[in-house]
């Protein structure tokens, strides 16, 4: 029989299967990515559509300060959620990464090779001694031989293509929306207003102080949408919302 000690090596252990198969520091840092705000990332025709929801710990903290959206190049952003101080980190090292292959082979990292670098370092720290798991997700998407591509990193090291998903909070709620109304050849406008209503789904109310929206497309690469714009998007996803309603109050 397996006494306490021994289940709390097994607990503190990053390098440590238990018994159950289970390495219990990846899923404590998955539960503080959970405990984040939520970030989203849509696969569009035109390109991809970024959200992130903006979480201040004070009313005293300026809203522009937390950021959760950044560029890495050209043709490449992420999303981030979880700690900030690890997301910060990886961000970092998929820039460095991004410009090493801009040096080294005189071309644009493809989004797929990017997001496993950044994975392959994730995971070396669920198997050395000493390390902790990194507490934070990102999503990595950007243009790949003219194709929007979307990837997203896990705790665990796991890179996966998607076509919408979530990181953070709310994730059950907010992907319930992209499940149901995402569609293959969606445009850009569509995508955020969709990417406002599933963030909506989980938090009613959304301002353009509380949200930022980035896009990457073939055209004009990664870019912020400045405050207007997000408050477009939020005007055009609760005139979405009214004519659902509506077409509700018909049947």
């Amino acid at each position: 029989m397996m006494g306490g000690n021994d289940q709390q090596a097994y607990d503190r252990g990053t390098s440590l299967f238990s018994p159950d198969g289970r390495i219990y520091q990846v899923e404590y840092a998955r539960e503080a990515v959970a405990r984040g705000a939520p970030s989203l990332g849509i696969r569009t025709g035109d390109g991809i559509v970024f959200a992130a929801m903006s979480q201040a710990s004070s009313s005293l903290m300026e809203p522009e300060s937390i950021e959760k959206l950044h560029k890495l190049d050209d043709h490449l952003g992420t999303a981030s959620s979880g700690h900030v101080a690890d997301a910060r980190q990886l961000i970092d090292f998929a820039r460095e990464q991004s410009q090493v292959s801009r040096l080294r082979y005189g071309e644009p990292v493809g989004v797929e090779d990017l997001t496993k670098s950044v994975t392959d370092k994730i995971q070396e720290n669920t198997q050395l001694g000493g390390t902790r798991p990194y507490g934070a997700a990102l999503l990595i998407g950007g243009i790949e031989n003219g194709e929007p591509r979307l990837f997203g990193a896990d705790p665990s090291g796991t890179p996966n293509e998607w076509r919408a998903t979530v990181i953070g909070g709310g994730r059950e709620e907010i992907n319930a929306v992209l499940e149901d109304e995402w569609e293959e050849g969606l445009d850009l406008g569509t995508g955020l207003s969709l990417a406002v209503r599933a963030l909506r789904n989980h938090e009613e109310e959304i301002s353009a102080n509380s949200l930022s929206l980035s896009t990457v497309t073939v055209d004009d690469g990664y870019r912020d949408l400045p405050k207007d714009e997000v408050a477009d998007a939020v005007a055009e996803a609760d005139g979405h919302a009214g004519s659902d309603d509506e077409a509700d109050d018909a049947e």
